[in-house]
């Protein structure tokens, strides 16, 4: 398995910020949507753009279907109709052509592969309200662990949380970005743990110990299957 692969799943995780000066270019302020097609998965962008009193243009960008929001962008640039995007910690950067009534953001997302993505002007939305907090699990706590998918190995981190709602979930790899990455859901039926992230295309499926010290498990992406223990972290 080449690790380009198995690190497609990082496209937005991501961070670090300072923003270029482009000014008085008020009319992209606001919040954009878009679609990007990358490896048979759909994921839904919105990019929030804002400018300061100087006309300095910043913007965060939100990637839904990862539960991953705020990511900061590290520059923005717009010169006449052209807008160039900077995400440095994921080696990202879009270039498209605002139209003239700037409704819509016509250009290409480039890490690596270049892929289209079209922006267009939403209503504004705000990230989904966290959930209401509840009395500790036994598993709730911080899991560590890594993946060796032949080319390299990866650090992976897990965060348990129980809340009103039942058991979440965040995933980063550190190695690759320190953008958090929210599971869809998590199910636990005895000592079995399974934690989903449709938004990268992964499920983590693992037996928890009788000590609660250990998740012995499969890490599974599409057709790859790597084992992956966790180990409880010190608070």
């Amino acid at each position: 398995m080449k690790a380009r692969t198995f690190l497609s799943w990082a496209l937005f995780l991501a961070l670090a910020i300072s923003t270029s000066t482009s000014r008085a270019q008020t009319p992209l302020v606001g919040d954009w949507q878009g679609t990007l097609s990358a490896g048979g998965a759909e994921l839904r962008l919105v990019l929030h753009i804002s400018a300061a009193n100087d006309g300095a243009l910043a913007a965060t960008l939100d990637s839904v279907d990862q539960g991953a929001y705020g990511i900061p962008v590290t520059s923005v640039t717009l010169k006449d109709a052209n807008l160039s995007l900077v995400v440095d910690a994921v080696h990202g950067t879009y270039e498209g052509t605002v139209n003239k009534d700037a409704s819509e953001i016509d250009g290409t997302w480039s890490q690596g592969t270049p892929l289209p993505l079209n922006f267009k002007r939403v209503a504004a939305t705000p990230p989904p309200a966290p959930p209401k907090p509840a009395a500790p699990s036994d598993i709730d706590g911080t899991w560590t662990g890594t993946l060796n998918p032949g080319t390299t190995v990866l650090h992976v981190i897990f965060r348990i949380v129980n809340t009103a709602d039942g058991l979440t979930a965040q995933m980063q790899s550190p190695d690759q970005s320190p953008v958090w990455i929210s599971a869809s859901s998590v199910t636990r039926v005895g000592s079995t743990l399974i934690i989903s992230l449709p938004g990268i295309g992964v499920t983590v499926e693992g037996t928890i110990s009788g000590d609660l010290g250990s998740i012995d498990g499969t890490f599974t992406q599409g057709n790859v299957k790597l084992p992956l223990v966790l180990k409880r972290a010190k608070e």
